[in-house]
């Protein structure tokens, strides 16, 4: 594969004009998709009927973002109630899945406005209590600009151990590129 550079250079020589789209950094594209908070509900795993949504994926908010596990291994995080313990896992954190998704804590909904580069976790679940706050990385999706990653930030709202669901709010940030975790149009 040619350099990106290489590449702009000759399209600007072909089209006889010089595109400032064109340079050694790419930068994400124009932002496509506004964030906003949204709430959704899961069943746990396990002592649910198989039909109810055990996960999420946060690049699939078109066709639903809760997930079905007996459809689908495809998801960013699931959630479960072991005991009295609720708990969300990164597929990597089940046997047989990959580590394809990762979790780590937050200490604010509001005061997490871009997600962190390090400090992820792809293969253990984390323990959650009404209130808790979690940052998702998803698998890696491709776009424009390459293989990337997209982020959301959750907190749990409420957890009913007796119907075994859990409630809460969610960010998902599904621009190509951004790490942006504010509502409205991704900044960077």
């Amino acid at each position: 594969m040619r350099p990106i550079s290489s590449l702009c250079a000759g399209a600007a020589l072909a089209a006889g004009v010089l595109s400032g789209a064109c340079s050694s950094t790419l930068a994400p594209p124009a932002p496509n998709f506004v964030n906003v908070v949204d709430t959704a509900t899961l069943y746990a795993a396990t002592g649910t009927p198989v039909g109810t949504p055990s996960a999420y994926n946060i690049e699939d908010t078109v066709t639903g973002a809760r997930v079905r596990t007996d459809t689908t291994p495809i998801f960013d995080f699931l959630f479960d109630i072991v005991g009295s313990q609720a708990k969300l896992y990164p597929p990597g954190a089940l046997t047989g899945l990959a580590r394809t998704s990762a979790l780590q804590f937050a200490s604010s909904f509001d005061g997490t406005t871009t997600a962190p580069g390090p400090g992820w976790d792809d293969s253990t679940a984390l323990n959650v209590d009404s209130g808790t706050v979690v940052l998702v990385r998803s698998r890696q999706v491709s776009c424009a600009i390459g293989t990337v990653f997209q982020y959301a930030k959750l907190q749990i709202l409420s957890i009913d151990t007796a119907a075994r669901t859990t409630t809460f709010q969610i960010l998902s940030d599904r621009n190509c590129g951004y790490r942006d975790l504010t509502p409205g149009y991704p900044k960077h």
